[in-house]
């Protein structure tokens, strides 16, 4: 009977593990399948975050490539061509009158009845004491030419104002009596017709020394201040204005005594390049 009893339970746990191997390798099979998927679309989703851009992040903005195509812009300058009208008898009549880099020569002609409305005296030494309009100057190349005369004092000039602003009716004087003692076509070369003067302007200031006695001559160039106004007027806005080699294109002998304000800025681009107020504002 024991022997038959151990038998029966010998049989029956074969029979019980026999049946569990099935469900643990089915179970294993599940599982390994369940993991497969999961992994995979574990795997899915790393990658889709790795391509996926990060919001919380800032994006870098996509930088604009230069346009080589695009021109360089021009300096935005009152150009020659641009700042004239032809009056009825043919005569080119300047329009800008109050900018700075105004031009009044042989081929432009100012009104006869424009004065600039800031006229002043600037306060540097004149060869006379008399209170003529020939002292004036508009009132920011009157405050620079005190500049520059305090700067010329310090390296020790004898610098002296001598003609500032003219007036249309006393250019008419002028070029009559020029006219007279030298005939008009020399006196046209040293002197300007009415409407046709830079010191109508009142940009212009001639300058002088004691060393030509005063006078408005060719040789001031060779003076120590004649010199240094060469070197130096356009740090304080000035420049030559009657180059020497330029007579074709200003119209005018050299006249190193003829000071013309422009302003700082422009007066260092002409002194560096070596040109006169037409080259300057001939449109490319």
């Amino acid at each position: 009977m024991k022997n038959y009893v151990l038998s029966s339970i010998l049989i029956g746990s074969v029979l019980i593990l026999s049946a569990c191997k099935p469900v643990d390798w089915a179970e294993k099979q599940w599982n390994a399948a369940f993991n497969d998927e999961s992994t995979n679309e574990k795997d899915k989703k790393i990658s889709n975050e790795q391509t996926k851009p990060k919001t919380d992040e800032p994006q870098e903005e996509p930088k604009e490539q230069p346009n080589e195509e695009q021109p360089a812009q021009q300096a935005d300058l009152p150009w020659l061509e641009e700042t004239v009208t032809v009056a009825g008898d043919g005569k080119a009549v300047v329009q800008n009158l109050e900018d700075l880099l105004i031009v009044a020569n042989k081929e432009r002609n100012l009104p006869a009845d424009y004065e600039p409305k800031d006229l002043v005296t600037p306060n540097v030494p004149f060869p006379f004491k008399e209170d003529l309009p020939k002292k004036k100057l508009r009132k920011e190349a009157a405050l620079s030419l005190e500049v520059l005369f305090k700067a010329a004092e310090d390296k020790g000039m004898n610098l002296l104002a001598q003609s500032g602003y003219r007036s249309y009716d006393t250019q008419v004087s002028i070029f009559a009596y020029n006219a007279e003692q030298k005939g008009e076509e020399v006196a046209n070369k040293t002197s300007s017709k009415p409407g046709q003067s830079e010191h109508q302007t009142g940009l212009s200031m001639d300058v002088t020394s004691p060393e030509v006695n005063y006078e408005l001559v060719e040789a001031f160039g060779e003076t120590k201040e004649g010199k240094w106004l060469a070197e130096n007027a356009h740090k304080y806005g000035f420049i030559i204005r009657y180059l020497k080699g330029k007579e074709e294109i200003t119209g005018y002998k050299y006249e190193p005594w003829h000071l013309r304000y422009v302003g700082v800025e422009h007066a260092k681009k002409i002194h560096e390049q070596g040109i006169v107020l037409e080259e300057y504002l001939q449109k490319p």
